[in-house]
């Protein structure tokens, strides 16, 4: 009997020694990024009513809280400007020590595969130049990443049919080792903002190659379109393709986060959403308007990548032109976006184009620009804005192009013009020298209405600013072929 006693008590012992331990989510740990100069939240899990108290080195001042009842807590602190490294020290009776903490800018980086291919490129599926990058990767350079999906190289999957608390995932410093697993056109944007703002950078990163926005997006974001079946969410079976299951990546790769302050999303996706380009138009908005609401830190910028060119169904198939076209019209019908055009970098038989440099860097001019306020610098491509008929020519009219059009003085390839019959010709194309505006004919087509500019699954971009970013493919007309 005295020794049934003992073991019970060694066991009680044990139980409270368990729950006295402060539990935190994966992504509150050493080597993290806070954003800075904000009000940013730390939560977890403790002994139920314990006092809680926090401590920053930054400030040397601890801020306290209860723990609920059901052992949640939570609290906020303030961040100063950006730097580090500093520590976190967290305490209900026994410490938790947060080592190597940085402050800086953070960003939520999702996608489909174009933003998931890490930096050493996909089995068979090289990327340009990054393994130099990946080789020169230093430890001292305040880069994290916290990476939802590999580990050590290896792929992790994760998908829920109920929203998570947390997920697989830790803050990774920036090795050689690391860097070769992190998204290549996350980490370029990271390192473009952090060598020009010269602070500490964070990404988050959680995609899942083939993926449409439907996964991505909550319940009850996606309630109002009825032609969504949500019934698959409320039984216990497994779920078969969460490339496809209407928010179970959102469960399980964004929602563990939205405690978590951030500046601002990168997105990287629509590739498989050609199949429903219409209802993709109006996903996007109620996706985007769902995050913002869900982070509760206002209209946090939302810049994404258009899908680049690739031969999809067959080049001259418009199925990819299509949803360039929508996603044109998401960066006018969501506040604060910002769309990067890849016209320029496609591969008629490479779907992952393999210049993620260039990705990288136009997201950051976005971010640099608008979100940070810097000046001098072209960061938004041209895009068509009207045109004009004038005998057999129209003139088109475009926006982000103040210092005109290039280049002069050559023919223009990937032009199309049509008359009423609606039949599309092959046009001539150039850059007037005594209008300098950009106008297109053919003699086939004397009495021109429509144009289109590399409107096809696969195009090669002909026309830019003198920034060097291409002009955006569009077609003047709305007709359904």
């Amino acid at each position: 009997m005295k020794n049934g006693f003992l073991v019970l008590a060694a066991s009680l012992l044990l139980s409270l020694g368990v729950e006295a331990k402060v539990e935190l989510p994966s992504v509150l740990a050493s080597n993290m990024v806070l954003q800075q100069q904000t009000k940013v939240k730390l939560w977890g899990k403790a002994s139920p009513n314990a006092k809680l108290s926090v401590k920053t080195s930054w400030s040397n001042q601890t801020v306290r809280t209860t723990v609920g009842s059901d052992g949640a807590w939570s609290l906020d602190i303030n961040t100063p400007e950006a730097g580090g490294p500093y520590q976190i020290v967290v305490n209900d009776g026994e410490m938790l020590t947060l080592d190597n903490v940085l402050i800086g800018e953070v960003w939520f980086c999702s996608g489909q595969s174009n933003m998931e291919i890490p930096m050493r490129g996909f089995d068979r599926q090289p990327l340009k130049e990054t393994n130099d990058i990946i080789a020169k990767a230093k430890p001292s350079t305040p880069i994290r990443v916290f990476n939802t999906d590999s580990k050590d190289g290896r792929w992790v999957r994760q998908s829920s049919k109920k929203p998570q608390e947390d997920c697989q995932g830790e803050w990774l410093t920036n090795t050689s080792e690391n860097v070769a697993n992190v998204s290549a056109t996350s980490y370029y944007f990271a390192r473009y903002i952090q060598e020009v703002l010269d602070v500490p950078v964070g990404i988050i990163v959680a995609t899942l190659g083939g993926s449409k926005v439907e996964p991505w997006m909550s319940r009850e974001a996606l309630s109002p379109f009825k032609d969504i079946d949500l019934s698959i969410l409320d039984n216990d079976e497994p779920v078969e393709n969460a490339t496809v299951t209407p928010c179970v990546l959102y469960n399980a790769k964004v929602a563990p986060f939205l405690n978590y302050a951030i500046k601002g999303f990168l997105w990287y996706q629509g590739e498989s959403n050609r199949d429903n380009y219409g209802m993709y138009k109006n996903l996007m908005p109620a996706f985007v308007k769902d995050l913002r609401n869900r982070w509760g830190r206002g209209d946090l910028p939302f810049y994404f990548v258009e899908i680049a060119p690739f031969n999809y169904e067959g080049a001259n198939g418009i199925s990819a032109a299509r949803l360039r076209e929508v996603q044109c019209q998401n960066m006018k019908d969501i506040p604060n976006s910002g769309m990067v055009s890849t016209i320029d970098i496609g591969n008629p038989v490479f779907i992952h184009p393999m210049d993620k440099a260039t990705v990288g860097q136009r997201l950051a001019w976005w971010a640099l620009a608008r979100t940070y306020g810097k000046k001098g610098f072209g960061y938004a491509s041209p895009i068509y804005d009207s045109m004009e008929v004038s005998g057999n020519k129209i003139y088109i009219n475009v926006r982000n192009a103040e210092r005109g059009l290039c280049p002069m003085w050559t023919f223009l390839k990937g032009f199309e013009i049509a008359g009423e019959d609606k039949v599309f010709y092959p046009a001539f194309a150039e850059i007037e020298t005594e209008s300098c505006r950009l106008a297109v004919s053919s003699d086939k087509v004397r009495h021109p209405v429509a144009i289109r500019y590399a409107y096809k699954n696969y195009a090669e971009a002909t026309v830019f600013n003198i920034y060097g970013l291409p002009l955006v493919a569009f077609r003047t007309d709305n007709w359904e072929k």
